[in-house]
């Protein structure tokens, strides 16, 4: 059977369905992607591409294939309860979304270490402070050493920076510091940086919460490029009142977009970003389904399959 001849249906946000539509076109034209949920018999479909679909609403593709998340994260299609079993699901792993993590991060470390707030204060003022030592001695901590976690902690080691790891499972980086389950307190009491690059799974609800901020070096800085989540967002304003942290760069929320009410906006240690930070490059991730679709029709081993029980 020829990919042309499957059945491709996506169900996400309209933005998020005309783009993938307009990469499908591109990267091959023969394939026609249909926008659901409501399709004709949805029975015959093959291939469901999902971003925040509608709980429940898979129940009629009863004969899909194959489930891909337009995104390295599947959160999304974990939540959902009457999520279809025995249906392998795929994510999107780009070296463009690990390419654009690092930067942020990088971004965001760079801008703690070199103290950039005190410099853009003291332009505002016309102060010019010669004197004080321009670079933060810091030590990072990279929590969640998946795809993206890895790459950033490689990078910044690369760069001089001191980093340790962690990962429920060990995990080994030549000339690093890792740490595995049963030893975050030891992880966390070692670092003033915290990035945090974990999926969202029931263990990491609430991760970020302030019996987590007091384990840090202080001051200390909190970069959540995961998932909102993850974060306390009640206790990442009262550790950053309470001098627990010093900054925090924030690029994932509890509620997306973050109502205009959140007192995140107005604080002034808080950077914000619209869930930005990576994004998948919609004909880089239609080419990378495509050739897995081959490979399931080929009946050979997937790429980046989804762990079900682990949930990433």
């Amino acid at each position: 059977m020829k990919i042309s001849n499957l059945r491709f249906v996506i169900i996400a946000p309209t933005a998020e369905v005309l783009k993938w539509q307009k990469a499908f076109a591109a990267v091959a034209p023969k394939v026609h992607l249909e926008e659901g949920p409501k399709v004709r018999q949805p029975e015959t479909v093959d291939v469901l591409l999902l971003w925040n679909h509608p709980p429940g609403s898979l129940k009629p593709f009863s004969n899909a294939k194959l489930l891909y998340s337009l995104g390295a994260g599947v959160d999304h299609l974990m939540q959902d309860p009457e999520l279809p079993k025995g249906i392998p699901i795929c994510r999107i792993v780009d070296p463009l979304l690990s390419f654009s993590m690092s930067n942020y991060i990088l971004f965001a470390i760079l801008h703690f270490h070199r103290r950039w707030k005190k410099y853009v204060h003291d332009k505002e003022n016309c102060i010019w402070d010669h004197d004080s030592f321009p670079e933060r001695k810091i030590k990072i901590g990279i929590l969640g050493l998946g795809t993206l976690g890895q790459d950033a902690a490689k990078k910044l080691q690369f760069m001089g920076f001191d980093v340790v790891g962690y990962s429920p499972s060990k995990k080994v980086l030549p000339g690093m510091t890792t740490y595995a389950e049963g030893e975050m307190n030891n992880f966390l009491s070692t670092i003033n940086v915290l990035v945090c690059t974990v999926p969202y799974t029931p263990a990491t609800r609430g991760l970020l919460a302030l019996p987590v901020f007091e384990q840090l070096q202080h001051p200390a800085c909190l970069i959540n490029v995961a998932r909102g989540k993850v974060q306390v967002e009640a206790d990442i304003l009262k550790a950053l009142d309470k001098g627990l942290l010093e900054e925090a760069f924030l690029d994932v929320f509890e509620t997306e977009p973050l109502p205009k009410d959140s007192l995140l906006w107005s604080h002034p240690k808080v950077e914000i970003t619209p869930h930005i930070a990576s994004v998948t490059n919609p004909q880089a991730g239609a080419t990378q389904m495509l050739e897995n679709v081959e490979r399931l029709l080929r009946q050979t081993p997937l790429e980046h399959l989804v762990n079900s029980t682990k949930g990433y």
